[in-house]
């Protein structure tokens, strides 16, 4: 009997009190961290996740998902909430299930590595505040970048689960690089660091059913470890994709509860369970419970974030993924990043460059942060390039990858991009071979200097550590140094149904009530003239009265190319009399959708001195630091600012020699595209 064949039963009982299975599967729920992300930006507050804590805590998941991946960085610079809270509130509410975590490895929960004195106080507090499950991976699936993390998490007496990203080369698994014995090695390698559980963390949705059949039989008769499989809907071949790993014998599943199921996210567990039902594979789970909990999700928690859905899309599938290997969170920031810039119709050469820009960095996996070091690397050739020269502006993440900062790659970086990405490098222009984190210096002692006081303990210090920008100014929030703004406070569902109502009204021409006025009589002084607007033009009739011009009339009379006003005429004729058209307020501009984005809302352009030469935003983006103050001297060329867009950091050089005389920014600030930063005089 196959480990799917169905079990002989008098009545199949939808509760959780029927028969045990032979061998049921393990399911983590992730809607509470991945879920989110992948479907709004990780907007997800933790007075929304209350509400069905304790009914969640009673599936009987093997772990609920809870922190890690972009939790840390959302909360703290969006939602004005502190990651470390999280964990110790929803802990008094799941009594029995164990948490889950992502952890990016020696990358922490950032976008670098970070040096083992941070790595391992990290981690350790993790431990202290509440984590049980680290779920653990690496970009380059360079597992030296796993040591310092995993013997904390072995010393704290934690689970370590360590993972391998799942990527492609080919339309298929196969090829010289990521082929099954490529898969099989690395598991052989997870079990010998101890891992307590294998992931397969396929991130963009790409593994087919037959071949994850391939892999998940292959590490079981390779490993004596549990295989734990997570595979994003994007493609929307996961459901399909799990039941084959069923089959193969995999032991663990990643689901969402269905509200936050599916598009770029995961697979749901309802029909897993209903599919799985009476089966020796059969989960145990109560289908009622689970709808009592997508009932609160569906009416009470999910209108709050209607507004950060993608709604431009009829299909909650992206078959685009199978071509360009980007994550859907990443996808949506690149078309968002483009939209900024006046881009948007470059975005086809964006997914040809893609592919090109990955095999000159080697290959990557693209998965935080590598998705998006390829990916912005990619935009920035795309705006930036021309036919001399490629790679015009390259950000700091490539050169550090190229220098070896994040880890060995699956194959050698392109020898021309990486010695033109160290040219001047501070570190040096010799790529490094050993691992990353042992030339990184020590980072908690200097944090704390440098923080002082504003950090009231060791959680803080380490907040501000890893997200010293974004960190600072939430410190300053939480703490009442400074008061957080409007945007990061949460929405009630009060408000949600208010707006909702207010679009209603507008929708149906009832948000301004019109105004019922008496029109005059028209007399003998009246004019008439054709206005031409954009492709429009309308006949206008002026009636003049006294010295005042008075309108009587517009009537739109049609669509025509714009033509060149020719000089006034007299008048012609006068023309009979027309009913005046009802007063008609005008239109309001249709709002610009929200996308699902990680950045904060521009300022407003500043006023730069008129003397000088400016130095111009090339991009939307946030500044992270001045290398030079006012009054400083500069060459062309120069580093002058440092600016961070979407997570990655561009040196921009100063565009001519001279003194620095106005700096129109500060640390922290967000600014839009062409915004002057500073003038050179």
């Amino acid at each position: 009997m196959s480990d799917h064949t169905e079990v002989k039963m008098t009545e199949l009982n939808y509760s959780k009190d029927r028969p045990k299975a032979e061998n049921p599967v393990k399911v983590e729920d992730i809607s509470l961290r991945d879920g989110h992300q992948s479907l709004f930006a990780t907007r997800g507050r933790t007075e929304d996740m209350i509400p069905v804590a304790e009914m969640m805590d009673e599936v009987g998941f093997w772990a609920v998902e809870t922190w890690g991946g972009a939790t840390f960085d959302t909360m703290h610079r969006f939602l004005n909430e502190d990651p470390w809270e999280r964990i110790r509130t929803l802990k008094r509410y799941f009594k029995k299930t164990p948490f889950s975590m992502l952890l990016r490895a020696q990358n922490l929960v950032g976008y670098r590595n970070y040096a083992d004195d941070l790595a391992k106080a990290f981690v350790d507090r993790s431990c202290e505040n509440g984590m049980d499950i680290f779920r653990t991976f690496d970009a380059l699936n360079d597992y030296r970048n796993f040591e310092t993390v995993v013997e904390r998490i072995k010393a704290n007496g934690k689970h370590f689960q360590g993972c391998i990203c799942y990527t492609m080369t080919e339309p298929r698994m196969g090829g010289e690089v990521y082929n099954i014995d490529y898969y099989v090695n690395k598991a052989k390698a997870l079990e010998e660091m101890g891992a307590d559980t294998i992931c397969i963390k396929d991130m963009a949705g790409l593994c087919a059913p037959y071949d994850v059949y391939q892999i998940v039989r292959a590490l079981k008769e390779n490993s004596k470890i549990p295989i734990h499989l997570h595979s994003h809907f994007t493609s929307g071949m996961s459901p399909m994709t799990h039941l084959k790993a069923i089959e193969a014998g995999v032991d663990i599943i990643d689901t969402c509860m269905s509200p936050y199921a599916y598009r770029t996210s995961h697979a749901a567990i309802e029909p897993l369970v209903m599919t799985l039902l009476g089966t020796n594979r059969d989960t145990g789970f109560d289908i009622k419970l689970l709808g009592n909990i997508n009932e609160i999700l569906e009416k009470e928690v999910m209108p709050k974030y209607a507004h950060l859905l993608d709604d431009s899309k009829m299909s909650i599938i992206d078959i685009n993924v199978l071509l360009h290997q980007t994550p859907g969170g990443m996808l949506s920031n690149l078309v968002n990043q483009l939209r900024e810039m006046d881009a948007l119709d470059k975005i086809d050469e964006v997914y040809k460059e893609l592919p090109r820009v990955r095999k000159d960095l080697g290959q990557v996996p693209l998965v935080t942060p590598t998705s998006q070091i390829v990916g912005i690397q990619t935009v920035n050739n795309v705006l930036f390039d021309d036919e001399n020269e490629r790679y015009k502006m390259i950000t700091a993440q490539v050169k550090d990858l190229c220098y070896g900062l994040y880890g060995k790659t699956a194959v050698p970086i392109n020898s021309e991009v990486q010695k033109k990405a160290l040219k001047g490098y501070k570190r040096g222009e010799e790529p490094i071979t050993c691992r990353p984190a042992e030339v990184l210096e020590p980072e908690l002692e200097k944090a704390k200097e440098e923080i002082g006081d504003l950090a009231k303990d060791i959680d803080d210090v380490i907040t501000y550590a890893i997200y010293p920008v974004t960190g600072k100014r939430f410190l300053k929030w939480k703490y009442g140094h400074e008061e957080a703004p409007p945007e990061v406070k949460p929405r009630t569902l009060e408000q949600v149904k208010k707006e909702r109502e207010l679009i209603k009204k507008a929708k149906a021409g009832q948000l301004v009530e019109k105004k019922k006025e008496d029109v005059p009589e028209k007399s003998e002084n009246l004019r008439t003239f054709n206005v031409f607007i954009d492709d429009e033009y309308f006949e206008v009739g002026v009636d003049e009265q006294g010295e005042s011009p008075v309108i009587s009339y517009i009537e739109q009379l049609g669509q025509m190319p714009l033509q060149p006003v020719q000089p006034m005429q007299a008048p012609k004729a006068a023309r009979p009399k027309k009913p005046a058209p009802a007063v008609v307020p005008p239109a309001t501009p249709k709002p610009a959708k929200t996308e699902i984005v990680e950045e904060a809302v521009a300022a407003p352009p500043v006023a730069a001195p008129t003397e000088g030469t400016p130095l111009r935003a090339p991009m939307p983006g946030m500044i992270i630091s001045f290398e030079k103050k006012v009054g400083d001297a500069v060459n062309q060329g120069e580093t002058l600012v440092i600016l961070e867009a979407m997570k990655m950091e561009n040196a921009l050089p100063a565009p001519a020699s001279g003194t620095v005389k106005a700096i129109n920014f500060n640390s922290g600030d967000s600014v839009a595209k062409n915004d002057i930063l500073c003038v050179i005089g």
